[in-house]
């Protein structure tokens, strides 16, 4: 096998060979990626599942006290945060940082906010959630692109190596909010925090032990910058860092810089990064006519992706709401936090991912084109939504509690649409970008979830204002709509991503 026919490290390193199957068949490396990731997902999620609960709690319960449309406005800003950091921590890795660092060094800030969070001051949960976003966009990002480098490009175990991957990323989502909710049902938010802060640690640690078993693990860029660049790139850097950090400190001490003013901010740069980020590849003359033609199916993609984390992302915000005030939080005679009923979502995409991949490799060149794979992922993010409507119609008071199932139902739901849409949805945005964006498509990807998060960010703010049943209802019926309107541009769709299927 000739040296082209392979991927390599930019320092020069190999993938491990086809004979490493220390790892259920797979490279040794996976399972360092896979274990980092557990205890990334364990964290990052299990702090999500009791944020929107720790900022709607009274103050003198432990919370910040703020009304519950606007705790889901600020958790939804914050996801918004993590995801528009992505697109630079991808930047960071491929020209300064290299993959390893980058990663590694993302560990580092997620832990210290974390730990920042563990300490009982409000403005240290600003502090550790500000950590939390910068080291999340650095991780995030990057993680991924070191599985793909474990496998030769002609390594016929890729595939199922990333399934095992996106296994892992659940099991740290279903285990994450099971520990956290309880300590802080029991113990105290910042309990929560606390034990967020040592699974990330226990997933660094692992990770830098297992290090020898990864490629990228030097410090070279794959496309590093020329030193006189790179010395520009870090000055301009800092001096933007500052510049934003004094200009907060005095709109802040002026009384512009409010919260509700900063989720206004960030779900503007939310809409506008998307936009200029595809009018950049459609007006590039490193884009062909061809590429330019898979460029206008991708955008109806990208927004059903953005429709559906719309309702995906309310999992741990308005629906975790709605589970503390209006759903039985037991089951067969045990007592449960409210907070554990986000683990159902984990533990179904644990269960119903290797279902899914089985089915589609049984049907073959049968299974549905990727558009529709994507449109029937956004219906059933309708219907987790819809579902809702039936156990919250006729209720006008909070006293009422639904049975444990309606809540479990929905996350059902919403997990076999978040397998669907979330394994085709990767997949058509590598094959469709233009080979001078090649690099940057996880970039685009992770700007729907950000836009999805901006626009929840205003839209959650009516949670407190109109009945419940009218908000599921409307949020649902639109993604069922979306849904729809993809599968009836699905003959557009096939014919203008061929080759793509």
């Amino acid at each position: 096998m000739s040296r082209t026919d392979i991927d390599t490290d930019p320092d020069g390193e190999q993938p491990p060979p086809e004979d490493d199957r220390a790892f259920l068949g797979h490279p040794k490396g996976l399972l360092t990626l896979s274990g980092l990731e557990v205890w990334e997902r364990f964290s990052f999620l299990g702090m999500q599942a009791i944020l929107v609960l720790y900022f709607a709690a009274a103050v003198s319960d432990g919370g910040l006290g703020m009304s519950p449309g606007t705790a889901a406005s600020v958790s939804a800003a914050y996801g918004t945060l993590v995801y528009l950091v992505s697109v630079a921590g991808g930047w960071l890795a491929d020209r300064v940082l290299g993959s390893y660092r980058a990663v590694l060094w993302g560990g580092i800030l997620i832990a210290c906010g974390h730990y920042a969070m563990a300490v009982p001051t409000a403005a240290m949960t600003w502090v550790g959630l500000g950590l939390i976003s910068a080291g999340t966009g650095l991780l995030k990002p990057n993680v991924a692109t070191m599985v793909g480098k474990l496998y030769r490009t002609d390594d016929d175990r890729r595939d199922a190596g990333f399934a095992l991957y996106y296994m892992a990323i659940n099991i740290g989502a279903f285990a994450g909010p099971l520990i956290t909710g309880w300590l802080a049902d029991h113990q105290g938010y910042h309990w929560g925090f606390s034990a967020a802060a040592i699974g990330m640690t226990f997933g660094l640690v692992q990770y830098v032990a297992g290090r020898r078993h990864l490629a990228g693990r030097k410090h070279a860029a794959e496309f590093a910058l020329a030193p006189d660049a790179l010395r520009r790139a870090v000055r301009l850097m800092v001096a933007g860092a500052v510049v934003v950090a004094v200009a907060a400190t005095v709109l802040a001490l002026a009384g512009w810089l409010t919260i509700d003013r900063f989720v206004d901010a960030l779900t503007l740069i939310s809409v506008v990064a998307p936009v200029v980020y595809f009018w950049v590849m459609f007006t590039s003359p490193r884009v062909t006519a061809e590429e330019r033609g898979r460029l206008r199916p991708y955008v109806v993609l990208f927004l059903a992706s953005v429709v559906f984390n719309f309702i995906l992302f309310q999992a741990y915000s308005t629906m975790i709401l709605l589970a503390s005030t209006n759903a039985r939080t037991t089951l067969l005679g045990f007592d449960f936090p409210a907070s554990w009923y986000a683990s159902a979502l984990g533990a179904f995409e644990v269960a119903l991912a290797p279902v899914v991949a089985a089915v589609w490799a049984r049907m073959g060149h049968r299974q549905p084109h990727v558009s529709n794979k994507i449109a029937f992922g956004v219906i059933l993010g309708g219907l987790s939504f819809l579902l809702m409507v039936l156990p919250t119609s006729g209720h006008a008071d909070d006293a009422y509690r639904m049975a444990a199932w309606w809540i479990v139902g929905s996350y059902l739901l919403l997990g076999l649409g978040d397998v669907l849409l979330e394994t085709s949805g990767m997949s058509a945005t590598s094959k469709l970008a233009p080979k001078a964006f090649s690099s940057q498509t996880m970039s685009l990807w992770f700007l729907s979830l950000a836009l999805a998060n901006g626009i929840q960010a205003q839209t959650v703010k009516l949670y407190d204002d109109v009945s419940k049943p009218l908000y599921f209802g409307v949020n649902g019926a639109v993604a069922v709509a979306a849904g729809l309107v993809v599968i009836a541009l699905a003959p557009w769709l096939r014919r203008t991503m061929h080759p793509v299927h």
